[in-house]
């Protein structure tokens, strides 16, 4: 991995000095990030640790502006309207590709209103609990489940989050019902599991780590395909026995289509450099978090074969 992260730091520094006249000239004013999300959540956490170094690559403020609401919706549906000119970047996630598949055409934005950059970050996602809660697996939550069907309840932050998504399959994989309570984020589930509101949620490890250390909310399961370094003694959903709900939220930018090649090569750069500085990979971990980038033509064929695999799976729920 450090190899890697190495030729890719490489090859964006021989991109950001090789670039055209047009790209040269890039940029000459503050580069806008919208984050279809609030302050403090996953999205925003993980976009502002690469952001502060690609400001210091680019030489131009890297201004992080969050339009959370409509289930993620607002961001994408803002940038879609903007100049194609690499000075709106859309910070992306799995709702990019979820929302439309969930949403279909009620959607003001399409997918193909935009273009990948690059990806920066992998992260995994937590079954959590109250800390006072009984409850203290996944076992004990899907028998709590069935022994009161539609009577347990759960936070969730809209249709096509991965969190979200990872109840779903768990619901449908173990015969569940559940009831939703919808947030426009994730931090504000965190107050309503420890005052017991809630059964239970599924939350991103960056925005959850806090209040599992605290001992307020306590994490049953990760969804990742490993356990985390940071959580060494919380199994995996396929080590509790439910393989099939595996959901590793990614992270990247977009751009409005018709953005020149040589503005997305140079933005792709300054992630790349961004990912390989020491300090940006320590806070990740730090946060949960895992460098893994993509550069744009990678990111787009992972972005492909994701659509496919959720596409699997909403076409089945819908068939429920």
């Amino acid at each position: 991995m450090k190899r890697l992260l190495g030729l890719a730091a490489a090859a964006a520094v021989a991109v950001l000095f090789s670039t055209s006249v047009h790209a040269q000239a890039y940029p000459s004013k503050p580069i806008r990030v919208i984050v279809p999300y609030p302050v403090g959540g996953a999205v925003d956490i993980m976009t502002r640790l690469v952001t502060a170094h690609m400001q210091q690559t680019l030489g131009q403020p890297v201004l992080v502006e969050n339009r959370p609401g409509a289930n993620a919706n607002l961001g994408p549906d803002h940038v879609a309207g903007t100049a194609a000119d690499g000075y709106t970047v859309l910070a992306t996630a799995t709702y990019l590709i979820a929302n439309p598949l969930v949403e279909g055409d009620t959607l003001r934005w399409s997918p193909a209103s935009f273009v990948p950059v690059a990806r920066f970050t992998t992260a995994p996602n937590l079954f959590v609990v109250p800390g006072t809660s009984r409850l203290q697996s996944i076992r004990d939550l899907v028998t709590a489940a069935r022994a009161q069907p539609c009577a347990l309840n759960y936070g969730e932050a809209g249709p096509g989050a991965p969190q979200t998504m990872a109840i779903e399959m768990l619901k449908t994989v173990a015969g569940i019902e559940m009831q939703a309570v919808t947030y426009k984020g994730s931090p504000p589930v965190i107050g309503d599991l420890v005052n017991e509101t809630l059964t239970m949620s599924v939350l991103p490890l960056s925005v959850s780590m806090g209040a599992i250390q605290g001992g307020r909310i306590k994490a049953i399961a990760s969804t990742s395909n490993q356990r985390s370094a940071l959580l060494p003694d919380v199994p995996t959903m396929a080590e509790a026995g439910f393989p099939e709900v595996t959901v590793v939220s990614w992270y990247g930018f977009h751009v409005p289509k018709g953005t020149p090649g040589d503005v997305i090569a140079k933005l792709s750069a300054a992630v790349a450099l961004a990912t390989s500085a020491e300090e940006v990979k320590t806070r990740t971990v730090g946060v949960g978090g895992e460098i893994s980038f993509l550069g744009t033509k990678d990111f787009e064929n992972f972005l492909r074969e994701d659509h496919a695999r959720w596409q699997k799976f909403v076409q089945a729920l819908k068939g429920r």
